[in-house]
């Protein structure tokens, strides 16, 4: 009991630690529940009244990426605004909330509709909790500069809705509920999320290991591409598919400017650098992906989305989750008293993700050509685990462990 009662003090010293921790499980579990429904369709979607692909959904919007965000930013928004640090009881009931809710509801897909809204409906709870500290924090901190922040907050409200409209969508069987939350939580959140975090650290980080190193952070681009973001998401919901290539095309040079601009070439000189310079290069060549697929659209005269999700998966999986590795192994090891070196594990799972993103994206685009490559859906899940168990192993033990310095946190 002494044993238990040690670790939990040591898992819940610093909000990073227990947020990460519930975010290395998901991204195990989630793709695990992901490779049994497409070994076992008819096993996984028994039962349920929504398909499974609705399910998976919201396990990598709702019930992954977010436990990420909110240790990232529960961490980060007392540093960018000189504020009071985010309580305990604040991040550990969000923690508890949010991870509860996400047991229900994988015992919904198991045992039926009211886990699972009910499970959806706990962790919307949790992200409140998180939501409303933070915002707190944005509102009654008196700094000269809170524009990241606001945005992060914002955006994080908006997933909130999302994640509403995500219950709505379970309870009614409205599919255009659960439409509207898939679109929410990826245009409307997680896009502005991770891309003002890049836009705020990716420059600083760059500063401080590279030499001759000149910081650029121009805010006009940033609103431009949080507009063309938001632009992309309205058309979607307005079922505009063929004209979203308006908001794609000068999203992916955006990204792609900034890309180079900060010196993707120059990352490589530093590992732990150059891996989130990979992640955010996955931004502009998705956006170059969908522009791609919306023009197909238009000049075939309707239809739908000529990539399938190939887009969809280059921006979640290459951006969204090569960020996730890139930013926790590095929040981890700081904040854990470590040296900020990617080791050679590290280096190979990172590249084994890119892996990821190819075997995902391969049969989609394929299937543009007339051929049939679905049997690599099972194995881009698999691909998946085989990056993020070894990565799990690394990291997680990590916040059960007091700081190799000596340090509180």
């Amino acid at each position: 009991m002494k044993s238990i009662l040690l670790r939990w003090r040591i898992l819940t010293a610093a909000p990073h630690r227990v947020m990460f921790l519930a975010g290395a499980v998901q991204a195990l579990a989630a793709i695990a529940w992901w490779l049994h429904a497409l070994m076992r369709p008819a096993e996984a979607s028994a039962g349920l009244s929504v398909a499974a692909v609705w399910i998976h959904a919201f396990l990598m919007i709702y019930a992954f990426f977010p436990f990420f965000i909110f240790g990232f930013l529960f961490t980060t928004y007392p540093n960018w605004m000189s504020a009071p640090k985010v309580t305990a009881p604040v991040y550990v009931s969000t923690f508890c909330l949010m991870s509860a809710g996400t047991i229900l509801f994988y015992a919904g897909t198991i045992w039926g509709m009211v886990l699972l809204a009910g499970g959806a409906s706990l962790l919307a709870v949790g992200w409140l909790v998180a939501l409303s500290s933070l915002a707190r924090l944005w509102a009654r901190t008196p700094h000269p500069d809170k524009r990241h922040p606001a945005v992060t907050t914002f955006a994080l409200g908006a997933g909130w809705l999302g994640l509403l409209a995500y219950i709505g969508g379970l309870v009614t069987g409205h599919a255009g509920a659960l439409a509207f939350a898939l679109t929410a939580g990826i245009w409307f959140c997680l896009v502005p999320v991770f891309l003002t975090v890049s836009h705020r650290m990716i420059p600083f980080f760059s500063s401080c290991v590279l030499e001759n190193y000149t910081v650029w952070r121009p805010y006009g681009l940033l609103w431009a591409a949080l507009g063309l973001a938001a632009l992309h998401g309205c058309l979607s919901l307005a079922g505009l598919a063929a004209w979203r290539w308006v908001a794609d095309a000068p999203l992916a040079a955006i990204a792609l400017t900034l890309s180079a601009a900060w010196g993707l070439r120059r990352a490589f000189q530093v590992r732990l650098l150059a891996v989130l310079h990979v992640s955010f290069l996955w931004l502009g060549l998705a956006c170059l992906l969908y522009a791609a697929s919306s023009l197909i659209v238009l000049l075939n005269g309707g239809g739908r989305d000529a990539l399938g999700f190939a887009p969809l998966h280059a921006l979640a999986i290459g951006y969204f989750a090569g960020m996730v590795i890139a930013m926790a192994s590095r929040v981890t090891l700081g904040h854990s008293g470590r040296p900020l070196m990617a080791d050679g594990t590290t280096w190979v799972l990172f590249w084994g993700l890119q892996a990821v993103v190819a075997l995902r994206l391969a049969p989609d685009i394929a299937a543009v050509f007339g051929h049939s490559l679905s049997r690599l859906y099972p194995v881009a899940a698999l691909a998946w685990l085989a990056c993020f168990v070894p990565w799990f192993a690394k990291y997680a033990p990590i916040y059960l462990r007091t700081r190799a310095d000596g340090r509180p946190g």
